[in-house]
């Protein structure tokens, strides 16, 4: 409700007006050229093609991170929203990595995720912005202006008050607030997110979703003929197996 979003969408459309000739207005800017705009914003679903807006929203990133170049200009609002906190965050944080690393395009990211901010510590390449916000007297007054730096906080309690939810509702959410920033933030109040591992990425066995996982073990399991296995032969092959996991393990 600060404006983040408006922001973002002017900056694609100043752009956009500014490689046809238009008039911008400002007093000055500096722009450049583009390849190509892509956005990412807004919040709906496709009924028609049995699509959740959690799927819509991945189709259109998906398209964004396949297609961009380093000449590109992507803005995206609000990716990850639409599945757990989880999840959400693990996915907003990896396309940030992507973009930063491999694209190297300019990019602006409009977030809640208070999380994505320490990305700032880690990458050169990434600014954090926030519209400035005032509180006086319980209340929320949104200045409509850019600011260097990340958002202390969220003011979304705030609104849900100013929209008409009951009281006995409000308080009881600042109370859930409080124990779950008691439980993720560390000493310092910023997030306990693990930051990127140094050297190369241990190999894991990668579950699927909807069965088990290729392993040599369960093939030979299904190929085993039970009727012609007797119980020696079958502790044996019970041990060999518990063998060959513990020999992965320790690797």
């Amino acid at each position: 409700m600060a404006g983040k979003s408006t922001y973002i969408r002017q900056v694609a459309l100043l752009t956009l007006m500014a490689q046809i000739g238009s008039f911008v207005p400002a007093r000055r800017a500096t722009i450049g050229v583009a390849d190509r705009i892509f956005a990412r914003v807004g919040a709906s679903d496709e009924l028609t093609r049995g699509q959740s807006t959690f799927m819509v929203e991945m189709i259109e990133t998906a398209r964004i991170l396949n297609a961009a170049t380093a000449r590109s200009l992507v803005i995206l609002d609000e990716i990850g929203r639409g599945t757990s906190t989880y999840d959400g965050i693990s996915l907003a944080w990896s396309v940030v990595e992507y973009l930063h690393e491999r694209i190297g395009c300019r990019t602006l990211f409009a977030t809640h995720y208070h999380e994505l901010t320490d990305l700032e510590q880690s990458f050169p390449g990434v600014k954090n912005l926030n519209v400035a916000v005032r509180e006086w007297d319980d209340k929320v007054i949104f200045l409509h202006k850019i600011v260097a730096g990340a958002a202390d906080k969220s003011y979304g309690i705030h609104v849900a008050r100013l929209a008409g939810v009951p009281r006995e509702v409000i308080e009881r959410s600042k109370d859930i607030l409080a124990q779950l920033e008691e439980e993720h933030l560390d000493a310092e109040g910023r997030a306990k997110i693990a930051r990127r591992p140094d050297g190369p990425k241990p190999t894991r066995l990668q579950l699927t979703l909807f069965g088990p996982a290729d392993h040599p073990l369960v093939d030979e399991l299904r190929r085993l003929d039970l009727n012609h296995l007797t119980p020696i032969e079958a502790f044996q092959r019970l041990q060999q197996w518990q063998a060959t996991l513990a020999e992965e393990t320790k690797n």
